[in-house]
């Protein structure tokens, strides 16, 4: 179990935004790059945007542009600012620690797009 809770998503048209929230373990939080990945229809799990304890970011490059990842060290907080959604940004999305070939996983927050 990852010490992050994913909330957010949602049903949204195209051309709309979404923001999703991830609640951090305080300990989790502080050691750790955090980022947000997805897993849409048939395809592996994806990076969609990561940052470092310097703020460092880092986008896939289907969503440059158009999301902003940011953390808050004070609530311990990292959020992903979803705008001008498209249908093909369907997915799950998740919550964690940068890892190469991360193996633990929570459920994620469901987005939708409709077109």
């Amino acid at each position: 179990q990852v010490p992050v809770v994913e909330s957010g998503g949602g049903l949204v048209q195209a051309g709309g935004s979404l923001r999703l929230t991830c609640e951090v373990s305080e300990t989790f939080y502080n050691r750790n790059a955090m980022g947000w990945y997805r897993q849409t229809p048939g395809k592996q799990r994806e990076m969609v945007a990561t940052i470092t304890l310097a703020r460092a970011i880092n986008y896939n490059w289907a969503v440059k542009g158009r999301f902003t990842i940011t953390r808050d060290d004070v609530r311990k907080m990292v959020y992903l600012q979803m705008d001008n959604l498209k249908p093909e940004d369907t997915g799950v999305y998740f919550c964690n620690k940068v890892l190469y070939n991360n193996p633990d996983w929570n459920q994620g927050t469901q987005v939708t797009v409709s077109s």
